[in-house]
């Protein structure tokens, strides 16, 4: 084969694989009803009773019922819903009127259902009880220092330990607006915290007061002390199913499923449903088939030592692995292709390649969390962004091996191809590359390893993979689940740093290894 037909060879298999790669995710054409939730436990049950409500219907024909549990808070899993890669999630009525349409003013059903028609979304009546936000103190500390009310926070010690959740500490119906309504001057004493991890601070002593929800089952195990909410500050917060109108008159039926909830749900009730999981060690799926009274839901059964996900015994680690892989691989896959061009290109041009290599470092830069919902106007939630996330991340490594691989070769081996008659494309082809070959390669490797790793941040937006293990562990303080997606994360890695050994032993010019 001559040296230009093995060029156009190159070029047929690059440009394939490169569009199958383009195309991949998006060759699905399945109807999918999506049901998201927020990253705690409550969140996690009432996305499980809506999926498990939803795929009861007798109705359902072909549609598939599609769960993106824990994907964050209510910023992100609106931009999901307005979007359309969601269909429906759980939701708070005072947080509708705070968060989604940004006015407090709003309290009648009847408002807020107008404002959100503005937006093509739809709101149910209340499933039954309110959650609303809560101010708690450990025992011992309230007892010491007088604290009944939240208005005795005016007096809070100087030492003490307040840990408030991130959510709350931006909320206007959070500590921003009740630091106002009660003229507290605490912001020394206050770090922000996870709110599944306030509760294990608190109940370890290293917390005083931290924000809580009412219907919590921490709160009675810990044996916390709710202070009276004296001002009536805090607003209601009625769990509602927040859904896309579109939704509601494609598949009304099943939006008529959904509104059995309404009411159905006590206060008592969602308290023993988020103790089952918080205290009795269930899975979310379980809870939720508790509820419904259904023994053989989707996902239901005991949890795998104290996983809140049934991860081992129901397939979980399979479903998990291929979604990694998806994310891990596809993301690799572009940063390959349009990485190394940018290191030739880098390598041929000094000025041009100083501005590439200088680029792709400044993205590392940008924290991952930032990255991603920068890129949810454009992506959207879920797959996409996460895999244009990973791409411009694994770029560096394999943009800047290619650069040092081709800078590095000998120039008066370059100077011998060019007597030889090589025009600049066959001496990139039949030497350089070849020669360059192990550096490249190596940055392909770590692009790989690195991109398992942050990969697992994906789960924030609904994309999968081994973080849906651990941000479920996460929401219920469970280090079993945490280690069940954080050690087959480490094993991929590894695996892939032995598969990548292989390929030396295959790409690389056996002169070179």
């Amino acid at each position: 084969m001559g040296v230009d037909a093995e060029m156009r060879k190159w070029k047929f298999i690059y440009f394939a694989v490169l569009l199958i790669s383009v195309m991949s995710p998006w060759c699905e054409a399945k109807e999918l009803v999506t049901v998201g939730s927020k990253i705690f436990t409550e969140g996690y049950i009432l996305g499980e009773i809506v999926a498990q409500t939803l795929e009861a219907d007798k109705d359902l024909g072909d549609i598939k019922i599609d769960r993106r549990l824990g994907m964050g808070a209510t910023g992100i899993l609106v931009q999901a819903l307005e979007s359309g890669e969601i269909s429906l999630y759980t939701e708070y009525a005072g947080t509708v009127s705070e968060t989604v349409l940004k006015n407090t003013k709003l309290v009648k059903f009847e408002d807020i259902q107008a404002e959100l028609a503005k937006k093509k979304l739809v709101m149910s009546q209340s499933l039954g009880f309110n959650n609303t936000y809560a101010l708690a103190a450990r025992r011992e500390f309230a007892e010491k220092n007088g604290l009944r009310k939240i208005s005795d926070l005016r007096k809070l010690p100087v030492k003490s330990r307040v840990g408030f959740s991130h959510e709350f500490m931006t909320r206007d119906d959070g500590y921003t607006g009740i630091q106002k309504a009660y003229g507290l001057s605490i912001d020394k004493n206050i770090s922000t915290i996870a709110h599944t991890l306030g509760y294990e601070a608190i109940g370890k002593g290293e917390l005083d007061i931290t924000d809580v929800y009412s219907t919590d089952a921490k709160i009675k195990t810990l044996d916390l002390v709710v202070l009276e909410d004296d001002l009536a500050f805090f607003p209601r917060y009625d769990a509602v199913v927040l859904a896309r109108v579109e939704f509601t008159e494609k598949y009304p039926k099943l939006w008529a499923q959904i509104r059995k909830l309404e009411n159905a749900i006590s206060p008592a009730k969602m308290r023993e449903l988020n103790a089952m999981v918080d205290e009795d060690r269930k899975s979310f799926a379980t809870a939720a088939s508790a509820f419904l009274g259904t023994s053989s839901a989707p996902g239901a059964g005991s949890r795998t030592g104290s996983g809140a996900e049934s991860f081992i015994s129901k397939g979980r680690l399979i479903e998990r692995t291929l979604e990694h892989l998806k994310l891990v691989g596809t993301a690799l896959l572009f940063s390959i292709f349009i990485g190394i061009p940018l290191g030739i290109i880098s390598s041929g041009n000094r000025i041009l390649g100083q501005a590439i290599l200088l680029l792709s470092g400044v993205v590392q830069t940008i924290p991952s969390l930032a990255l991603l919902c920068f890129l949810i106007p454009a992506f959207g939630i879920g797959f996409g962004s996460a895999i244009v996330a990973l791409c411009l991340y694994g770029l560096l490594p394999v943009v800047m091996n290619t650069f040092t691989g081709l800078r590095s070769i000998d120039p008066i081996l370059l100077e011998t191809a060019e007597a030889l008659g090589l025009n600049q494309w066959q001496s990139l082809v039949r030497i350089r590359m070849p020669l360059a070959s192990r550096s490249i390669l190596s940055g392909v490797k770590t692009s790989a390893i690195v991109g398992i790793g942050t990969a697992t941040l994906a789960a924030l937006i609904g994309a999968g993979g081994y973080g849906a293990t651990i941000l479920s562990g996460l929401a219920t303080n469970d280090n079993g689940t945490i280690l069940m997606g954080a050690a087959p994360a480490a094993l991929m890695a590894l695996g892939a740093y032995g598969i990548f050994d292989i390929f030396d032993r295959i790409l690389i010019p056996k002169g070179l290894r």
